[in-house]
């Protein structure tokens, strides 16, 4: 039997050459880490849900910044855990807030150092969701136009902190133009905004609800955030914010959903992130723990194929352990 000339495995034959023809290269550079930054002095609570992972204290999660830095990761998102919550979650713009703090300190430490942080009520109120409530015929839902200026309002006293991108993860309709103009008027027009743009209502999500003390005390999310069956919807949600004045677009979760981060890239070509969710991370380990699974290359492989599927940028909770293994 005869064989063609052109045989694809001579290309595979040894490492050496099998780096020479790869076609998607994950580096450090691409990665973003989430910190969850609660009050006090000194605190490093484990989240139960996501082993390796903390609640931090400001002073804590600066130290844990700086080591960051000194891998190379090139920037953190930043999440708040308030000591007191209420019905319109006013504790994100308060300019004394936790996140505003963190801010503050980290760009001290780590000049460097890109801060990101989330904008998003569901920390901060009572009620868990990401906006404020008002009651429709007796039923209770978030209300999307009275959010706005909230969020707004955190995105300034996150910008005037010293943030060097700000994250709308709401899923308002028209939160990335308020937030805009918002920004502009206060002299912030330099402050890139990073859209959580095709944010999906996903099972994923429980790990992070613990780490955020977030989980809706009613009814769920499903009323803002996307179904997870549209993909043609993500594409004008996407197009939505970029017209708005999104800077850079995201798309969430990650894994389950790298046939919408491929088309958000092909079809508008803008920095593109995804979030490797709590989920994700959670059930990787889990499985490691159990030997089922190789946790380092299981790892090396999924921020691969979320790389090959077009993410520019990668926020996962893994960004230490990837950091020191990308650099052996």
């Amino acid at each position: 039997m005869a064989f063609p000339k052109t045989r694809l495995r001579r290309l595979r034959a040894g490492g050496t050459m099998r780096r020479m023809v790869r076609e998607t290269r994950l580096s450090v550079d691409d990665l973003i880490a989430p910190l969850f930054i609660r009050p006090g002095q000194g605190a490093r609570q484990p989240i139960a849900s996501m082993p390796g992972q903390f609640q931090m204290s400001v002073d804590r999660a600066t130290e844990a910044c700086r080591e960051l830095a000194d891998l190379g990761v090139p920037a953190v998102l930043l999440f708040g855990i308030p000591e007191r919550k209420d019905a319109t979650g006013s504790e994100a713009f308060r300019e004394q807030g936790v996140v505003q703090q963190a801010v503050r300190a980290i760009k001290t430490a780590c000049p460097a150092l890109l801060v990101i942080t989330d904008v998003c009520l569901c920390e901060y109120t009572d009620h868990g969701h990401c906006g404020l409530i008002v009651e429709r015929g007796g039923v209770r839902d978030v209300d999307n136009d009275s959010t706005l200026d909230v969020l707004a309002r955190a995105a300034v006293s996150h910008a005037r902190a010293g943030a060097d991108i700000v994250a709308p993860s709401d899923m308002m309709d028209g939160r990335v133009r308020a937030i805009r103009e918002a920004l502009d008027a206060e002299g912030f027009a330099h402050t890139p905004i990073l859209a959580y743009a095709a944010k999906f209502a996903s099972a994923y999500y429980g790990p992070f609800r613990d780490a955020a003390e977030s989980p809706p005390k009613f009814g769920d999310r499903k009323t803002y955030q996307m179904d997870a069956a549209n993909a043609v919807e993500a594409l004008r949600e996407v197009a939505l914010d970029i017209e708005e004045g999104a800077d850079i677009v995201m798309v969430k979760p990650a894994v389950n959903y790298l046939d919408v981060l491929w088309r958000v890239k092909e079809r508008f070509g803008l920095p593109t992130a995804a979030y490797h969710v709590s989920g994700e991370y959670a059930m990787i380990k889990a499985a490691a723990a159990n030997a089922w699974l190789d946790e380092r290359a299981c790892v090396l492989e999924t921020t691969l194929a979320i790389r090959r599927a077009g993410a520019d940028m990668i926020v996962t909770y893994f960004a230490k352990d990837l950091a020191g293994w990308l650099d052996e």
